[in-house]
């Protein structure tokens, strides 16, 4: 295995799939041919009628202008123009885009309940997969609504901050569970407080709003909880609690490996955990807010609408990624063969053997001249730069690469190309820039991508014998894969480069230095280094670092293993 490979760079370049809006229009466009063939020829041969009455078939093409060659070239016109249209009408659409939309929206964060209780199933399949869902559904609702994750139990832990991006949401979404706080318990009041705090440090004009999901079991006394929302709701946070649960309760399913088993107290007996709404229903009432209770439907509409009355803040976000309509790439060939049709027909006959002069075609190749480049402009754009890379001209990649950008392409897609074959060409530093950014401002695939090479390259300047700054960006390089693992733990490229960034910098005589040789003498040092690991000793060591960095935020807040009560759910 290339221990420094690079992940696909550039990105390939498969044919989109197509889709059409209104696939029923396909049969148009195989009747609407086929009926303008039949009604030309109809047409010629109620026109041959005509014309056999005046003269017989030897004399009559002295007698009539045009030809049936002329004839049959334009019925051929005219099905091609039926053909696009038909096709156009379809609503064809392949290519993915993602453009920016200028939208409102306020600042929330979201508190929730992480604990053990959360686990059981009085909801299906759980109450905390039916918070998740009640999540993501209000997200939808408010894509231009800032949003900050804060998760709670024995004491609260801020997953993001306030941020637009879905990405990192879903992410962090997904991968919630009662391991995640790591204190057992349930501690409303403490999520209150962080999530009051976390709002009121961000800035800007749009109102603020923490929306807290919980099944209301809490060993909190009544009197903190009331004083945190109290103090929310005079600091301008509106506050809506939204219950989870039922009153008749259920058992708590733990596992331990393939067995299942229901949870215990200290002293045997089977714990029952039940929705208690009269904690979350204080807290509301206390910030002046609003109460959503577990019987009623419809939960993620209901807060949107407990929050519509909220002032909001116009913001710049992006779109989701959808199939970009290629109707005119059929309409606009269809109303050019239209227009050189009737052309055709109105245009000076030659008379007497007498050409017909060049200015009468000069307004219609000024016409085409000018309306095809800018219908078809941005089709050409000279060199593929992913061929290019892809024969090892990395030079003229780059080139090309930045030619695109200069030229208005400033694609996440496009811009991590550039950077991707930049960091082919060993210009290191550029490329981290160049990468990093792309992260940044990216998310999906692309960020994914541009995670993997930003971390590539701080590998391989960490890398080099000495290099002042080799261990700044040997641990840049190892916060890029983790990272990286987190999404894709099964990656082995990722696994076996984050065992080469964990390594100390080789020596001077080794083959770790940069330049275009660099991977071929990595590729040859690193499994006979002395000391080194094989490939089976490195994917023990990750996966062991893997499960480490999973706990290692529940570590850092574990104060004590029962909290006050005994109440550890």
């Amino acid at each position: 295995m290339n221990p420094l490979a690079p992940l696909a760079i550039p990105l390939g370049s498969n044919l989109p799939p197509v889709l059409f809006d209104a696939p029923l229009w396909l049969v148009a466009a195989v009747l609407l041919p086929f009926g303008v063939w039949w009604l030309r020829r109809q047409h010629a041969v109620q026109r041959g009628r005509r014309l056999g009455a005046y003269a017989d078939a030897s004399t009559l093409p002295r007698l009539v202008s045009g030809s049936s060659e002329a004839d049959r070239r334009r019925t051929w016109r005219l099905v091609a123009v039926a053909a696009l249209v038909g096709l156009a009408m379809a609503g064809p659409r392949w290519g993915l885009a993602r453009g920016p939309m200028a939208s409102r929206g306020i600042d929330m964060a979201i508190a929730l309940d992480a604990s053990l209780s959360m686990m059981a199933p009085d909801e299906k399949p759980n109450r905390l997969e039916r918070m998740k869902q009640e999540v993501r559904r209000l997200r939808a609702m408010s894509q231009a609504d800032r949003v900050a994750l804060i998760a709670f139990a024995g004491r609260s832990y801020i997953l993001t901050p306030l941020t637009a991006d879905d990405g990192a949401l879903e992410l962090f979404l997904d991968n919630l569970d009662p391991s995640v706080v790591g204190q057992a318990g349930s501690a409303i009041s403490t999520a209150v407080r962080q999530g009051t705090e976390l709002l009121l440090a961000s800035d800007g004009s749009a109102d603020r709003a923490l929306v807290l999901m919980s099944d209301g079991e809490s060993f909190d006394a009544v009197a903190d909880v009331d004083a945190a929302a109290r103090e929310a709701g005079a600091k301008g946070v509106s506050v809506v609690t939204v219950g989870f649960g039922t009153t008749r309760g259920s058992t708590i399913p733990l596992r331990d490996g393939s067995v299942t088993s229901p949870k215990t107290d200290d002293e045997g007996n089977v714990v029952i955990t039940k929705y208690s709404p009269t904690l979350l229903d204080k807290a509301a009432r206390a910030a002046n807010g609003t109460f959503i209770p577990a019987e009623a439907s419809d939960k993620a509409s209901r807060v949107r609408g407990a929050l519509r009355s909220l002032r909001t803040a116009r913001r710049q976000v992006d779109t989701r990624e959808d199939h970009v309509p290629r109707f005119l790439w059929l309409l606009v060939p269809a109303l050019l063969l239209l227009a050189y049709d009737s052309w055709r027909l109105v245009r000076p006959r030659a008379i007497h053997g007498t050409l017909r002069t060049p200015q009468d075609s000069s307004a219609v190749a000024v016409l085409l001249l000018a309306i095809v480049p800018s219908v078809f402009g941005g089709c050409a754009q000279g060199p593929d730069p992913a061929a290019l890379f892809k024969q090892g001209k990395v030079a003229d990649a780059v080139a090309a690469y930045r030619a695109r950008v200069a030229g208005g392409d400033t694609s996440a897609r496009t811009l991590y190309n550039l950077g991707s074959a930049v960091l082919g060409a060993d210009s290191l530093k550029e490329a981290t820039t160049l990468l990093e950014a792309v992260r940044r401002n990216s998310d999906g695939e692309v960020r994914a991508r541009a995670r993997f090479n930003a971390g590539l390259a701080a590998l391989r300047m960490g890398r080099t014998p000495q290099n002042p700054d080799a261990d700044v960006q040997l641990a840049a390089a190892r916060d890029a894969y983790r990272a990286f693992l987190r999404e894709r733990p099964g990656h082995a490229d990722a696994k076996w480069n984050y065992e080469l960034a964990l390594r100390q910098p080789p020596p001077q005589s080794g083959g770790g230095g940069g330049g275009g040789n660099s991977r071929n003498s990595d590729q040859q040092s690193q499994p006979q280094s002395p000391g080194g690991l094989d490939q089976r000793q490195a994917e023990a060591l990750l996966n062991s670092a893997a499960r480490e960095e999973k706990d290692v935020q529940g570590r850092k807040q574990r104060v004590g293993r029962t909290p006050p009560g005994g109440k550890d759910w």
